[in-house]
């Protein structure tokens, strides 16, 4: 009998998700779905699509990512996507990588020190506002659902001394708003089609400069 978790999750074996590494995946999205009922996690409506919606779309970024890189932040954690997605993937692939999740709710960020026990992750969980966080340093740098990009890049430009590369999902207008900030932005950058969504890109930043 094939594993339902092999069938749900199978799709990103093209990108180096190790099978075993799916039943967690799908742990951690039931652990969504039941503190949802608390509180807000992920929109109501999207509880039936989760696993393409938030797991798969998170996962998806994980063959962008340096993996020699030693520090990944994300900038607005939430419920832990990308976050937490990340750090259970490069648990099942031995890595050292940590990851350090910003999130300023206090319901959120206590959500994301239980699965961080729950799961054995190498994280760290901050309940910070990072818009008041300076000095900051990263190999990597996510976000997803965060804020706009122009927003996001002046963040990641006051607040961070050091980053290597910064990985953004974008929507179905997201070609645009990167010719909008090339305007104010020298931005050396790869896009990718997203798997999850026809209209929607995944951003990697390498370079980052004011005009």
């Amino acid at each position: 009998m094939i594993d339902s978790n092999f069938l749900n999750y199978s799709c990103l074996e093209h990108l180096n998700v190790s099978r075993e590494t799916f039943p967690e995946l799908e742990q951690f999205r039931k652990t969504i779905i039941e503190k949802n009922k608390d509180i807000n996690l992920i929109s109501k409506e999207t509880e039936d699509i989760s696993k393409e919606r938030h797991i798969i779309d998170s996962a998806q970024i994980i063959d962008l990512i340096d993996l020699n890189g030693s520090v990944c932040t994300d900038i607005g954690s939430g419920s832990g996507l990308p976050g937490i997605v990340l750090a259970i993937i490069m648990k099942y692939k031995k890595s050292d990588m940590k990851f350090k999740l910003y999130e300023k709710s206090f319901h959120k960020s206590n959500f994301l020190k239980e699965v961080t026990n729950k799961f054995n992750l190498n994280v760290e969980v901050f309940q910070k506002d990072i818009f008041y966080e300076k000095n900051l340093s990263s190999d990597i740098i996510v976000a997803r659902a965060f804020k706009p990009l122009p927003v996001i890049l002046n963040l990641i430009k006051n607040n961070f001394k050091y980053f290597n590369e910064v990985i953004l999902f974008l929507g179905k207008s997201g070609r645009e708003i990167i010719e909008q900030v090339s305007l104010e932005w020298k931005i050396k950058y790869e896009v990718k089609k997203s798997i999850t969504s026809e209209n929607s890109i995944i951003l990697k930043i390498k370079n980052l400069e004011k005009k």
